[in-house]
């Protein structure tokens, strides 16, 4: 039985709350994944994202916005990085004051093994393939209000 609205925001503010610790839980879960993994190819987990995240050649920024974090972070974990020889900066050819990030050859390699080692046991590995893209519009849809 409905009691009007008093009743609805309650019944809204109980899902918020549910899904919010669902999504949380979900989130810890891969955290905890992506550092387990990265530990086994001596790599922190913060090194893990930005060569998972590392698809092609992009700035700093880019990476950042990848990686949800501020440029300067970025900038740590990419000099950690290329002191093991997995990325290099070259000058980004649209703008010549920019570095691109650009993964070695060596690091080309880590970065196919650390994505195969991800793979495994995945958190989101109970979920088809369908699944997962109707979950990743459900919440790209839920973030961005549209």
């Amino acid at each position: 039985m409905n009691n009007g609205p008093a009743s609805d925001a309650e019944e809204q503010a109980t899902a918020d709350r549910e899904l919010c610790g669902l999504v949380n839980a979900l989130a810890r879960r891969i955290e905890s994944h992506v550092r387990d993994r990265a530990t086994a190819l001596d790599l922190t987990a913060a090194q893990a994202v930005a060569l998972r995240e590392l698809t092609g050649p992009m700035t700093m920024r880019d990476l950042a916005d990848r990686m949800s974090c501020e440029p300067s972070n970025a900038t740590f974990i990419i000099d950690r990085l290329e002191g093991k020889g997995f990325v290099e900066r070259r000058p980004d050819p649209r703008d010549r004051r920019t570095k691109q990030i650009v993964l070695t050859s060596d690091g080309t390699a880590r970065r196919e093994q650390l994505l195969a080692v991800l793979a495994q046991d995945s958190p989101l590995q109970p979920l088809t393939q369908p699944e997962q893209r109707t979950l990743q519009q459900l919440l790209s849809r839920a973030i961005t209000g549209s």
